[in-house]
Parts: C-alpha cells; sequence; structure tokens
C-alpha cells in the first residue's frame, strides 16, 4: 500500500477499511479525512450503502448515491471475494504493511474466513485490529446479544438515549441524527488512534473493540450517575434538563430559538434584555434552584417575549450576551455565515452529476496539517488495479484474478461522460 503526501496529520498512516452502511465507514472516514491513506475493500457487490440512495433527479449513472459520499470520501476502493482464497491472500498481503484494520461484520465473520485477528497479527505484530458491532466483540467483554445484528434505532433504544429523548415519558424518540452509529464511530477513531500510539512506542499492535450499545451509553453518562447516586430513573422531559433553569427551546413568531440562562448572571442580563430588569434581583427567581422550582413561571415569562419576536430580533436582542441559537433547519445551516466561514459544507465532485454537491465537512481544525475532503467518494473497485501492482501482482495475474471473478475493477474515464473532468477523482475544496 502506498499513500500520497496530502498534508493531513495522519499521512502516511495505512488503514484497510473493511467496514459497510454507516459506524465503520464514519470511523474510517474520521482517519482518511485526516489524511491516513484508507482502502476500503468491498465484496464484488460493494458497500450496500451504494445502492440506497438517495439520488438526485440529474445523476445519469447511479453508481453510488448521497449516504455514500458523505461517509466514503477520501478513500480507494478494492473490490474483492473474500470468500476465495486467492482474496483472502490480497487481505493477507495488504496486512503485511498497513498500520490498521477495522471491520464491522458480526463477530465470528472474520475468524471463520480465517482473517481473524490472531491469524493477521501474526503477519504482522504491529496490527491495529478495530472492530465496531452492535454489541461489541467476545475479545472486549462478552454479551449476552453478540449474535445479534443492530442498526442506529437499535442502539439508541438500548443504550438509554430513547429513553431519556422526547417530549412526553410515554413516548421515547430517536434522535434524528445516526449517532447510534457515528458516536461508536467517534469512539473507534480515538480507540485506534491511542493503539497506533502504542505500537509506535513498542511495536505491538491489540484488538480495539467498541460497541454500539456501549458507545451510546457512555454519551448518556448522566443516567447512570442519577441512578446510582439516587436511584432516580430519568424519563423523556422535552427540550429542557430539571436542574437547570431556563434551558429549553422557546417558540418564535417565525420558528423556535433556544435559550439557556442558568447561570445567576446571565440570569440578570437575560431579564435586563428582555426588558424586565426587576426580575433579575426577584427572590422567586434570583438562583438556579429557585428557578428550577418556579420553572414552569420563567418558561412562560419568557414565552411571553419571544413569541410575539421573529428569531433573528431574538437572536439580535440576546446573542452575544446570553447562550442562545435559532433552531435551523438544513436550509437555515447552509444560509448562515458561520459554516460558509469555518469551511462546513464542501462542495464535490459526483460521478453521473454535472454540478457541485456539498457533504458536511471534518470539524477538526488544525493549524498545520488541516482535515479535508481531499476526494470524491471512489467507484466500486476504482483503485483495484493499482493497489494490486503496488503489492507486486503483474499485469497478467491481475487480469486472471478478473476473469476468475476474485477482484473487480471499475475504470473512471469510461464513466466520465465525455472526459468531463468534474468528475474525476481528485476534488479540490
Amino acid at each position: 500500500m502506498k499513500t500520497a503526501q496530502n498534508g493531513g496529520a495522519l499521512t502516511g498512516l495505512k488503514v484497510i477499511d473493511l467496514t459497510q452502511a454507516l459506524a465503520g465507514p464514519y470511523c474510517t472516514m474520521i482517519l482518511a479525512d485526516l489524511g491516513a491513506d484508507v482502502l476500503k475493500v468491498e465484496s464484488l457487490g460493494g458497500d450496500m450503502t451504494r445502492k440506497v440512495g438517495p439520488y438526485p433527479a440529474d445523476d445519469h449513472l447511479r453508481v453510488f448515491g448521497a449516504y455514500f459520499q458523505s461517509v466514503n470520501r477520501n478513500k480507494r476502493s478494492i473490490a474483492v471475494d473474500l470468500k476465495r482464497e486467492q482474496g483472502r491472500e490480497i487481505v493477507k498481503r495488504l496486512v503485511r504493511d498497513a498500520d490498521v484494520l477495522v471491520e464491522n461484520f458480526r463477530a465470528g465473520v472474520m475468524d471463520r474466513l480465517g482473517l481473524s485477528y490472531e491469524m493477521l497479527r501474526e503477519i504482522n505484530p504491529k496490527l491495529v485490529y478495530a472492530t465496531v458491532r452492535g454489541f461489541g466483540d467476545p475479545r472486549g467483554g462478552k454479551s449476552p446479544y453478540a449474535d445479534w445484528p443492530a442498526f442506529d434505532v437499535v442502539a439508541q433504544a438500548m443504550g438509554g438515549l430513547m429513553g431519556i429523548t422526547g417530549l412526553a415519558p410515554d413516548r421515547p424518540t430517536k434522535v434524528g441524527a445516526g449517532v447510534g452509529d457515528i458516536v461508536p464511530a467517534m469512539f473507534l477513531a480515538l480507540g485506534v488512534l491511542a493503539a497506533v500510539r502504542h505500537a509506535e512506542r513498542t511495536g505491538q499492535g491489540q484488538f480495539v473493540d467498541v460497541a454500539m450499545y456501549d458507545g451510546v451509553l457512555a454519551v448518556c453518562e448522566r443516567i447512570v450517575y442519577q441512578y446510582s447516586y439516587f436511584g432516580d430513573v430519568p424519563k423523556p422531559e422535552g427540550n429542557g434538563v430539571s436542574f437547570l433553569c431556563p434551558f429549553d427551546v422557546f417558540e418564535a413568531a417565525d420558528g423556535w430559538i433556544a435559550i439557556a440562562a442558568p447561570g445567576d448572571n446571565h440570569w440578570k442580563i437575560l431579564c435586563e434584555a428582555i426588558g424586565r430588569p426587576e426580575l433579575g434581583d426577584d427572590p422567586r427567581y434570583v438562583t438556579n434552584p429557585q428557578r428550577v422550582r418556579r420553572a414552569e413561571e420563567v418558561r412562560a415569562l419568557l414565552r411571553e417575549w419571544t413569541s410575539v419576536r421573529t428569531k433573528r430580533q431574538i437572536a439580535e436582542a440576546l446573542g452575544g450576551k446570553v447562550p442562545c441559537g435559532p433552531v435551523n433547519t438544513v436550509k437555515d445551516i447552509f444560509e448562515d455565515e458561520h459554516p460558509a466561514r469555518r469551511g462546513m459544507l464542501v462542495p464535490i465532485d459526483h460521478p453521473g452529476i454535472e454540478r457541485k454537491v456539498a457533504i458536511a465537512a471534518s470539524p477538526i481544525k488544525m493549524s498545520s496539517t488541516p482535515a479535508a475532503v481531499r476526494s470524491r467518494a471512489p467507484l466500486l473497485g476504482e483503485d483495484t488495479d493499482a493497489v494490486l501492482s503496488e503489492l507486486g501482482y503483474r499485469r497478467e495475474e491481475i487480469e486472471s484474478l478478473a476473469s476468475a471473478g476474485v477482484i473487480h475493477h471499475e475504470s473512471a474515464a469510461a464513466l466520465s461522460p465525455g472526459g468531463n473532468p468534474a468528475n474525476e477523482k481528485e476534488s479540490k475544496q
């Protein structure tokens, strides 16, 4: 495996990516954004999300959808049949000088393929072997649900997040973003980098295991101490927090806005901003515990003021004084100066579309080795020939493997209408 010198902090880190769907690809996307050379090893049919879409109406190729593009940018793709011995041999060759392997198959799949951690560390003792599964890998701790498949909604439900989310105790609600996948993915990326650091110092790799259930539970840390310390079983409580006031979302004339002023000083500033300075010294509301006891009164006072003003008017009155912010739709986000100035909406090429599309950028800002979206997501097997050549396979061997159905290779040039450079792999910010 070779990696381009792209200026990211992880330039030179070689990652074998045997993941699909969201959790695994999001983890390796983080590494790729930071400069790692991530080689996505796919089945001959490709990652399941290539076919999920959504596809815009003007996409005349449909080689992959927006979902796949968003979390597989900056990667290379090789398509290999791991059920064939020759396919497994390719992975073993890749492992020889790889730093990291990430997979999210169900527990035991890689073992049955003869590609277990124990087998691969014999080839490369420095290898960091990382997994993200619904309920973890037995190597990290046995679970009664180890054989259960899982998706985001399952992790959110079992990890405690849905149990404290929603407007009413009897209506648990899923968080809109796929945090049941994404949060464990972020924990896994952190674990991988810690293990790589250890391997650099000691020459010893290790097994890194994150369960989606565990990742969600870790984010819900508050419920653990609330139950352990006090015996409380928290329930959904809307957009507020039971021990802070005001700390909620309030209706405006044209939408909603979040206002959080639980600190006594912020409360006084808020009262002055809304034209009610006397409330700042009112003994009924002067401290946070007093306001918590009268939370409904406080919310009613603020609703009376916010409901007759627009989000913009409220933000102009409170912005920079007390923590506040409008509840944005994605349209609002695209029109807001903050994401534009921070480079959070990245224009990128998409095969089959003549215009640029946008995906969310990395939020990690680094002064010397910035994270970046450097290239679009790969076509299925787009880099197969190049990677096999790097591994020492001769042209006739590559053609023989393709003819035998062991590998698949795709030509980007063949899919580019009229050789349109807008559809080439490299994408500049």
